[in-house]
């Protein structure tokens, strides 16, 4: 009787399918949060090179920037970073000038955030072709952190910093009274 027992269940094939998956699930739910986490980043990533455009071309839009006009862009530039936290999003907006012989200094600076480190102070030195002799240049600047919600997948926090040169639209160049 026992020995027909073991025949019979040797034969029975009727739980295979649960215990691979049993087997299989806590590999594929770890990737499936991993790829999660992952995609969160590089949306951040997107984001912040996203935003960075924006507000370079907002401010290349007009001939005049100031205070509240800028207040209205880091609004911009937050709603834009939505769904994601905006805590760790850093923003600065700077008027590059140059004189006629191309020397290029800093009209005026404002900024989002407290700059730390390489990027603390605004670089008047821009690539070559830029811009020219007595002309200026919008540099925009946004530099964003991404801290995984799920730490066990991304454990360190991603820095992420993007730089855009726009030229002036409207004029040779932005001008800032109040800044």
């Amino acid at each position: 009787m026992i020995g027909a027992f073991w025949r019979k269940l040797k034969g029975d094939r009727r739980g295979v399918s649960a215990v691979e998956f049993a087997l299989i699930a806590p590999a594929l739910i770890a990737c499936y949060f991993g790829l999660a986490e992952m995609c969160g980043a590089l949306m951040a990533e997107r984001k912040t090179s996203h935003i960075a455009s924006a507000i370079g071309d907002l401010v290349a839009q007009g001939t005049t920037m100031t205070p509240s006009g800028m207040t209205d862009i880091w609004t911009v530039a937050n709603t834009l970073m939505a769904p994601m936290p905006t805590g760790s999003l850093k923003l600065r907006v700077t008027s590059i000038v140059a004189d006629s012989k191309g020397a290029t200094t800093i009209a005026w600076t404002q900024s989002q955030g407290t700059w730390t480190g390489t990027n603390a102070t605004p670089n008047a030195t821009v690539p070559s072709g830029i811009v020219a002799a007595g002309g200026s240049v919008i540099l925009a600047e946004a530099s964003y952190t991404y801290t995984s919600p799920v730490s066990d997948f991304i454990p360190v926090p991603m820095s992420f910093y993007e730089r855009f040169y726009l030229a002036p639209r409207q004029s040779t160049s932005v001008t800032c009274p109040t800044c």
